[in-house]
């Protein structure tokens, strides 16, 4: 499974640079839960997004997080999103990643989910995202939401 994401990520990494869109790197914070215990989390991410023609777009992702609690670690992700512009201001993308483990005894993940992207102006934007973690392994799988800050160029 986690060849087939990675090799999708890679060929779409390749895709036609002529439809290049937009760079963009964010800070983000948020919370994560799972079986009633919650913990906020905070992290960075930059990614490239290409447009398809239309309204459509696929991008890329590489993420770093970390659950703010002790005996964790930052967890990297490298990933995907597929979405619609919303005209000028606004998209809208369902995405996917895979995760390195968050502590020493957890297990890495693959995510998915949704969100939504605003532009305020030129360079600056906000988005809000959700997302699942399928674990496995007999681990729980837990879920997230957060918001973003970023610039675009």
């Amino acid at each position: 499974m986690r060849t087939v994401v990675l090799s999708l990520l890679a060929s779409l990494a390749v895709a036609s640079p002529a439809l290049a869109n937009e760079a963009r790197v964010e800070a983000r914070g948020g919370i994560i839960w799972d079986q009633g215990d919650e913990e906020a989390i905070a992290g960075i991410a930059a990614g490239y997004d290409w447009d398809l023609g239309g309204s459509t777009f696929v991008g890329v992702e590489a993420s770093a997080d970390k659950i703010l609690t002790d005996n964790t670690r930052v967890a990297f992700g490298f990933g995907g999103r597929l979405g619609v512009n919303g005209g000028e201001a606004g998209k809208v993308y369902v995405a996917s990643s895979y995760n390195t483990k968050p502590c020493r005894l957890c297990e890495d993940s693959v995510s998915l989910g949704a969100g939504y992207q605003h532009s305020f102006g030129q360079s600056l934007y906000g988005k809000v995202e959700y997302r699942h973690f399928f674990v496995g392994n007999g681990f729980s799988d837990p879920d997230a939401v957060v918001a973003g800050l970023g610039v675009k160029f």
